[in-house]
């Protein structure tokens, strides 16, 4: 029988994910949180349902639905640690108790890894993260992993319309923390959106990292990018502790997943910024 998704938000990630899916041949069906947003996607190849999964009520047009795989993938729009509280724990305890599936996978962050001394962390790593935000996905993610289902710590997301540090370098905003020395971890939307499908079709329970092959410091991200756009280095800052997640400064490996014989389409922030500096008028 044909197999059968839900992806519970439509957005970044969701999009491409449901997009890929569709083109594996899968029956697939998303919710994004408003109507407007719903009638956006209607030329999409899949069914789109305007849904709150925050609410109890949000997921009665899935009464008389079965899914193989349901995958949350929903954003908190940037929000407070309120929000993260609806859309993360809130919105999974909704879907694990008025859905029916088989198997869940739910997108967490590589943010509730607090280490600050640069060191290698892995899926056995403390997760302690001080941070409220990050303590909201920790619940969420132990809630799942209890009912055996799949979790997933996705590192910094960009890609097209979205990289943030870019971003600020074209808008004159960007500072280099410190002494550059902060490693930071990427992942490429479409990696992100590979990996969930990955391990839907592999039918791995437990935890992973999803990220790519080489975390970087800082200085060297901005030397590459700037030397690309022919700009100057940003200036020299403090670190930045209002990051709603935390600082940190740790290299998280992706060794489990890759194991399972998954590879990113981006295995470096260079294959995947390449073509968005090619985009970039100098």
């Amino acid at each position: 029988m044909r197999r059968s998704v839900l992806i519970a938000g439509c957005g970044f990630v969701g999009l491409p994910l449901a997009r890929n899916f569709v083109s594996s041949g899968w029956e697939t069906h998303a919710i994004t949180a408003s109507e407007s947003s719903a009638a956006n996607l209607q030329g999409e190849a899949f069914r789109v349902h305007a849904a709150n999964i925050s609410e109890r009520t949000g997921l009665k047009a899935f009464a008389d639905h079965s899914f193989d795989v349901v995958i949350h993938c929903a954003s908190s729009g940037r929000g407070d640690v309120s929000r993260y509280a609806a859309v993360f724990l809130a919105g999974t305890q909704n879907l694990m108790a008025h859905l029916d599936y088989r198997r869940l996978i739910f997108c967490s962050s590589t943010s509730v890894y607090a280490q600050t001394d640069g060191s290698w962390v892995d899926e056995n790593s403390p997760a302690n993260s001080v941070s409220e935000t990050s303590q909201v996905l920790r619940k969420t993610e132990d809630m799942v992993l209890a009912s055996g289902g799949t979790v997933t710590r996705l590192a910094g997301l960009y890609g097209p319309g979205r990289c943030v540090s870019l971003q600020r370098i074209l808008e004159g905003r960007a500072a280099i923390q410190e002494d550059g020395k902060r490693v930071v971890n990427s992942l490429h939307q479409l990696d992100a959106a590979h990996a969930l499908r990955f391990l839907a079709e592999a039918e791995s329970s437990g935890l992973f990292n999803v990220v790519d092959n080489r975390p970087v410091t800082e200085m060297e991200w901005f030397h590459y990018v700037c030397e690309r756009l022919n700009k100057p280095l940003p200036p020299r800052g403090p670190r930045d502790y209002n990051r709603k997640r935390g600082w940190s400064s740790k290299q998280v490996s992706n060794k489990k997943l890759r194991s399972l014989a998954w590879e990113p389409i981006y295995p470096t922030f260079k294959d995947g910024l390449d073509p968005l500096l090619r985009g970039v008028g100098t």
